[in-house]
């Protein structure tokens, strides 16, 4: 029996944040609610990966806020967060979207640092987290130090625990400016060149931490 792609689902799960190859391989016979429908071991054999790699929890994270996403349609009408500080503040509701990091299979994930920082702070923050990496290089054009933050893995600003936590920040920053009016609120863009901490716990390999660099793109 001939295997056909279904390039409409490919196509949706790559705008996803889904890479080509992964893509090509869930959406082989199968259409977005096929694939909403797959247990994880299913997920896991048909990517052909262990439930414990990075390419499994961040498909699987994907996956699973697409099914919430359905749900919350079918139930209520959209809710979004807004620009207005007011608007967050007077609507806890917000808060009922579905949250990636609640998921069983995606590791604990949190910013280094807090989300409302100084560049200062940032650079000292970041550079005593990885100072066992020695990442702290000279600049060429200016002479000052700077903190090598290339070196990490990536992490897109669209991934879906990535957006959960700029606006979990967002909303807690913007009832604070809510409260008073003197805060100096979140800066637009403010998470790309952050560093995400990545906590993984597993019965043979303990406890073990990894750090990504978030980036607006490739």
């Amino acid at each position: 029996m001939r295997m056909v792609v279904k390039s409409a689902t490919k196509k949706r799960l790559m705008e996803l944040g889904v890479s080509e190859e992964y893509a090509h391989k869930l959406a082989t016979d199968r259409n977005m609610t096929d694939i909403k429908a797959m247990s994880s071991d299913e997920v896991a054999s048909t990517l052909g990966v262990s439930k414990d790699s990075e390419q499994f929890i961040s498909t699987m994270s994907v996956i699973a806020e697409q099914g919430s996403r359905r749900r919350s349609k079918s139930k209520s009408k959209k809710i979004t967060i807004r620009a207005k500080a007011i608007d967050d503040f007077d609507r806890p509701e917000v808060t009922m979207r579905f949250n990636a990091l609640n998921h069983d299979l995606v590791p604990h994930q949190e910013l280094v640092g807090e989300a409302n920082i100084s560049v200062e702070e940032q650079f000292t923050i970041e550079s005593e987290e990885l100072a066992p990496w020695e990442m702290v290089q000279t600049d060429e054009e200016t002479g000052e130090p700077r903190l090598a933050k290339e070196w990490l893995p990536k992490i897109l600003i669209t991934d879906p625990v990535v957006q959960v936590i700029k606006e979990t920040a967002e909303a807690q920053d913007n009832a604070r400016l809510a409260a008073d009016p003197d805060h100096k609120p979140l800066a637009a863009g403010w998470i790309a060149d952050r560093v995400l901490k990545v906590i993984r716990k597993s019965p043979s390999a303990g406890r073990t931490v990894a750090y990504r660099l978030i980036v607006e793109g490739n």
